[in-house]
């Protein structure tokens, strides 16, 4: 029996989501890699299905990670919210081509005093979430110290970064055009994967997570198929040497090194 729960309907993804915008993506690609399908296709993606992928959300205090995540997972919003102590998290269980995955979702105070009890969580992140407001410029410009100690904890290699602008509802369009583009600017730079959202009324929220979800199994899976080099997932490794042959072998050496 699973010691996972059921997979909601409105959490299959069968195509690779779509970005925000081409020119504020680093994969632009409409498809999953093929050799990922394939490995779907022939049940050849290893532990995956068994596997967590963590995922922090870190930004400056007020900026709307709680109200993101709550947005996405609970379908929620709460304009009232207390500020997040130390951590929090959520899981999310998916169905991407056909295999489970799930993402666990981690919200980081962002209050200074918090820094350091929210930073030993940190450690393990397959994915970084960078938001900052899209009503607030300073938020932005604190963007690479909150990169910096995220990347403290992990391998900056081995990590997919996000770069989210929230509370667009809040934003005018003069302010929305200016902000973008230095946001955009800023996401080339340090390699990341820029996004507009509003968690009031929900826009690009779930198509955000699930692009995120996509990514992340995505480099899962070739990160499987890698490790197992070209012997199939599950193939049994043939010893030509009989029982006997090895044993004599040891016996010898046994031998040899009590001479």
């Amino acid at each position: 029996m699973s010691v996972f729960p059921p997979v909601r309907r409105d959490r299959i993804i069968g195509q690779l989501p779509q970005c925000f915008r081409k020119d504020a993506a680093l994969h632009t690609k409409e498809e999953f890699n093929n050799k990922v399908k394939t490995a779907c296709q022939e049940q050849r993606t290893g532990t995956v299905g068994l596997k967590i992928s963590k995922v922090i959300v870190v930004g400056d205090l007020a900026v709307g990670k709680t109200c993101l995540i709550n947005r996405f997972c609970k379908d929620a919003f709460d304009k009232n919210y207390k500020a997040t102590i130390g951590v929090d998290f959520e899981m999310e269980r998916f169905e991407v081509l056909g295999v489970p995955f799930s993402l666990q979702l981690w919200d980081t105070a962002g209050q200074e005093r918090f820094k350091c009890i929210a930073s030993t969580y940190y450690r393990g992140a397959q994915i970084v979430i960078i938001a900052f407001d899209l009503t607030n410029v300073a938020s932005l410009g604190h963007v690479r110290q909150w990169l910096e100690d995220a990347l403290k904890e992990n391998d900056p290699t081995a990590v997919q970064l996000f770069l989210v602008g929230t509370k667009k509802d809040l934003s005018s369009p003069a302010q929305y055009s200016q902000i973008e583009r230095d946001a955009l600017r800023l996401a080339q730079e340090i390699s990341a994967e820029f996004w507009a959202m509003s968690s009031l009324t929900g826009e690009n929220v779930k198509e955000f997570f699930f692009r995120v979800a996509a990514l992340a199994f995505e480099a899962n899976v070739l990160a499987e198929l890698e490790k197992s080099g070209s012997r199939q997932i599950g193939e049994v490794v043939r010893i030509n040497s009989t029982s006997n042959s090895l044993y004599a072998t040891s016996k010898k050496k046994e031998l040899n090194c009590c001479r």
